[in-house]
């Protein structure tokens, strides 16, 4: 019988993970259970995903605002910081901004309006036009955004970030000053030494701030990248990639994704005999199109992959091809001509008009999107991935 579907996911439900668990052990253990308990049969180039969070968490992979601070002091030991483009998220950062604190004397704090870099807005965009502001060349005080904008609380967690930053700040024993640009070089008029936390931007962030005559600039990423104090660290990523775990601590991005998910992929086969494609996920890459939220806090979607998720899609658009060159073909005729054409398509489909529409993104981007979709951020408990089919095609 001809097979009625595509792509299946499934949320596979795993034991709540502490530091020093066997994860691989687990997620091999909680796959297996899953396709005996659903009867599932295995298919060639299945996918079974990770969640970042429960490998960092069996990692022990944390760090406190103490550490954060030590490393904070000795990179800037004048103790004056410019602290520029953090996104809005108590989650993501304000516990790191109480690390920063704790390691400085004084922060000026720079953020980006009227939203951060992942689409957090400090206020709608509309208030611009209605008060005249340019948001590529005007710089505001404290005081002319309270004037302009007053007080304004996030729609989704009724915080006004402002105050609650300014307040982080002061309550760890650091003066501080908060103005608003979107120009990264709009810090060197307060202070020469910068802490840049923005994400996806940080690399052109450092480019221009050491080309008009900072003196340091760190970023995010160049926070904990080793241990201090026997914390955790990320030697790839610092403090990029972070989430709140207490008041006073954060858990990092995990290390070593890549050995963990060709171990995984090792202990699959020897298990089931078969070759399944790993991957660790964190954020998936997607824009809510109500809240204008970028979902992309994380450096990357995939930390660590088996080498067959590396590369794009390589796919033909069936209604370019329905509608165009076999537009005068139906029912049985049409679909034989398409799945020929699929059959023969090029190894590298880039540029062909036929293609158009596809996309072109990273493998791991996709997938990573789908099982964020999938597992939540909430109370699923479903940390685990399970994908059949998805490089499937029409032919198949």
């Amino acid at each position: 019988m001809e097979r009625t579907v595509g792509t299946v996911v499934r949320g596979v439900r795993a034991p709540i993970i502490r530091e020093g668990d066997n994860l691989a052990q687990i997620v091999v253990d909680s796959i297996c259970n899953c396709i005996a308990a659903e009867n599932i049969t295995i298919g060639e180039k299945d996918v079974v995903a990770v969640t970042e969070a429960i490998v960092a968490r069996a990692q022990g992979n944390y760090a406190s605002t103490d550490d954060i601070a030590a490393d904070v002091r000795a990179k800037f030991p004048d103790g004056h910081i410019g602290v520029i483009f953090p996104i809005l998220s108590r989650n993501r950062f304000a516990i790191c901004l109480r690390g920063i604190a704790k390691g400085a004397k004084k922060i000026t704090l720079m953020l980006s309006y009227p939203s951060d870099e992942v689409g957090n807005h400090l206020f709608d965009i509309d208030m611009l036009d209605e008060m005249g502001v340019n948001p590529y060349t005007d710089v505001l005080t404290e005081e002319k955004y309270r004037e302009l904008f007053g007080h304004i609380l996030h729609p989704f967690t009724g915080v006004d970030y402002v105050e609650y930053y300014g307040n982080l700040i002061r309550e760890c024993g650091a003066e501080c000053e908060i103005i608003f640009s979107n120009n990264a070089t709009t810090i060197l008029n307060y202070t020469k030494n910068v802490l840049s936390c923005d994400i996806h931007s940080r690399a052109r962030t450092k480019r221009l701030l050491n080309k008009a005559g900072a003196e340091k600039v760190f970023n995010l990423e160049d926070i904990l990248t080793t241990p201090i104090n026997n914390s955790g660290y990320n030697d790839f990523c610092g403090l990029l990639g972070s989430n709140k775990a207490t008041e006073d601590t954060v858990k990092l991005f995990p290390r070593n994704s890549q050995a963990f998910v060709e171990e995984v992929q090792k202990m699959l086969l020897d298990r089931t005999g078969k070759t399944f494609e790993v991957m660790v996920y964190g954020d998936g890459a997607f824009k809510d199109p109500v809240g204008k939220i970028w979902e992309l806090a994380d450096p990357v979607v995939s930390p660590g992959f088996t080498s067959g998720l590396a590369g794009q899609p390589n796919e033909l658009k069936l209604k370019y091809l329905a509608d165009n060159d076999f537009a005068d073909l139906s029912g049985d005729a049409l679909k034989e001509a398409i799945s020929k054409r699929i059959r023969e398509k090029d190894g590298n489909l880039k540029g062909s008009m036929a293609s158009q529409g596809t996309t072109p993104r990273q493998l791991t981007d996709l997938i990573g999107s789908l099982c964020d979709l999938t597992s939540g951020s909430g109370d699923k408990g479903t940390p685990i991935v399970y994908i059949q089919g998805y490089f499937d095609n029409y032919t198949k």
